[in-house]
């Protein structure tokens, strides 16, 4: 079942396009993202609350699925722009957290998982992140995860 354009909040106009040697993650591929991650979440009787932000932390999508208090979707964001600024996931931060000294202090860590970054398909260029709140932590990366690989995109680098 598609999502209905009035239960997403697009927040961008721009669709994936290269502007320059860039790339910007706009609202056709994070409305991608987040209709595979609901997709992904439907299948397991699930609901997530999925968002879409750009590379430098804005949000492009939202979704609150039923049955989320609006917290969950001010999570998704929180764990979406932490990646964006810090371009790892916050399972990562979670890890970074434990391992450095005054980490978790810094501006915009989530150490929770649940927010994964999103590379090109050739995993060259970042372009955003995802987040995802409302399921156990590894329900959350898994949902985020299906979303960027149905998008035709990529949540890890390649070197």
């Amino acid at each position: 079942m598609p999502l209905k354009l009035a239960a997403v909040v697009a927040c961008s106009a721009l669709s994936l396009t290269s502007r320059g040697a860039s790339a910007q993650l706009g609202a056709d591929a994070a409305l991608r993202i987040v209709e595979g991650c609901a997709a992904h979440a439907r299948a397991k009787n699930q609901s997530h609350a999925i968002a879409v932000v750009d590379d430098g932390g804005h949000p492009v999508a939202l979704l609150r699925m039923d049955g989320n208090a609006p917290g969950i979707g001010e999570f998704a964001l929180q764990k979406a722009t932490a990646v964006a600024y810090w371009r790892f996931s916050t399972a990562d931060m979670a890890t970074a957290a434990r391992d450095t000294p005054g980490f978790a202090s810094g501006p915009h860590v989530v150490v929770v998982p649940g927010g994964v970054p999103v590379y090109s398909a050739d995993g060259q260029r970042f372009l955003g992140a995802v987040g995802v709140s409302g399921e156990a932590a590894a329900d959350d990366v898994a949902c985020a995860e299906a979303g960027v690989r149905v998008a035709g995109l990529l949540s890890t680098r390649r070197r």
